[in-house]
């Protein structure tokens, strides 16, 4: 087993200043050192011209521009590399897998991923220049995994592919401009149709009304299903599925014979926490391990975090630190079933 743990990072203020504090932050940090030992490996062909990926971020949410300046002023970066790292379009994305289940008052969601991508951070974020505050782990820093607004829309994303991709963004930026600029699932949805997504995933998106939205997404098309359960298959467009849906009809099947006798979240909690229910994944080498498992509340305006499998979760009352509260807790911390480097934590986690 390996220790683990996620730096809880609280701040209240415009874009570009929280732009510049994360950037202070980054400077000489193991997260970009390793990043930048990835690059080398992977050779990236980056020539995306900065007015088109400036016009794209403020035509949904403006003020993630002015965040992106801020890292650039901090860490003394060219605007194309900050583009590279953290804007978030037209780059790319490797597989992955996560569960997610809505139910009474919640949203629960395991996020599947190799640990070499994992930047543990979680972010509690209110902008004073527009835009909802957030909170949620961050992904590429400017992206949301997953995460809760101040209206109460909860969000999380499942993988399909990312064969033929198109000209538009990844998914933690699509999280992130959801969350920051949506106060409900109608509008989520509406954005959705609206956005141009460069690979093939699903959105969930759930409010304090109750609704979940499934948002089967590609460069190629948006369909739009009710459903409490989601996986890493498309349940309309079939032709965009993988050949390989086994693990994931697997877990969904799981999930919806648990389902009904689950009475509330923490019982949700435990049926995707728990490494012996089948839904939890050990699969790390595969890109397909759990890492964390959330869970959000939209009437309450609470959410919940765990690192690795089998752990109670930590609990934030988001409604509490949005009247100007500060939490008194700095890390989360946790285990995971594997021996892979993660990028905020180990040196050459490449």
């Amino acid at each position: 087993m390996k220790e683990i743990y996620s730096e809880v990072l609280q701040y209240r203020g415009t874009h570009y200043d929280f732009g510049y504090k994360q950037g202070e932050l980054l400077k000489d940090s193991l997260t970009v050192r390793n990043r930048e030992k990835q690059w080398k490996i992977r050779k990236p062909r980056f020539t995306v011209e900065e007015e088109e990926v400036k016009h794209a971020i403020k035509r949904f949410a403006p003020g993630i521009w002015d965040e992106l300046l801020g890292l650039r002023d901090a860490l003394d970066w060219t605007m194309e590399r900050v583009m590279m790292e953290f804007g978030g379009y037209r780059v790319e994305y490797v597989k992955s897998g996560c569960s997610i289940l809505t139910g009474d008052g919640y949203m629960i969601r395991n996020y599947d991923y190799q640990p070499k991508t994992y930047e543990g951070r979680y972010v509690f974020y209110q902008p004073t220049d527009g835009g909802y505050a957030i909170a949620g782990p961050s992904q590429r820093v400017t992206g949301r995994m997953d995460g809760i607004n101040e209206k109460g829309l909860a969000l999380g994303y499942n993988f399909m592919h990312r064969k033929k991709p198109g000209n538009g963004f990844i998914c933690c930026m699509i999280g992130r401009l959801i969350l920051e600029s949506c106060a409900n699932v109608d509008e989520a949805v509406a954005m959705l149709k609206e956005i141009p997504h460069r690979h093939s995933f699903s959105y969930i998106v759930y409010d304090g009304k109750g609704e979940t939205y499934v948002v089967e997404t590609s460069p190629r098309g948006v369909e739009v299903r009710e459903s409490n359960v989601c996986t890493n298959h498309f349940e309309i467009m079939k032709d965009e599925n993988r050949n390989y849906l086994k693990d994931s009809e697997r877990r969904m099947d799981v999930i919806n014979e648990e389902k009904g006798q689950l009475s509330n979240g923490y019982e949700a909690f435990r049926l995707m926490n728990d490494s012996d229910r089948g839904v939890f994944s050990k699969q790390y080498r595969n890109w397909a391990g759990t890492i964390h498992t959330s869970a959000y509340f939209p009437k309450s305006l609470t959410a919940w975090m765990a690192l690795g499998g089998d752990r109670e979760p930590v609990e934030f009352d988001f409604a509490h630190w949005l009247q100007g509260n500060d939490l008194d807790i700095s890390r989360i911390y946790g285990e995971v079933d594997t021996d892979l480097p993660f990028v905020h934590m180990d040196e050459n986690a490449r």
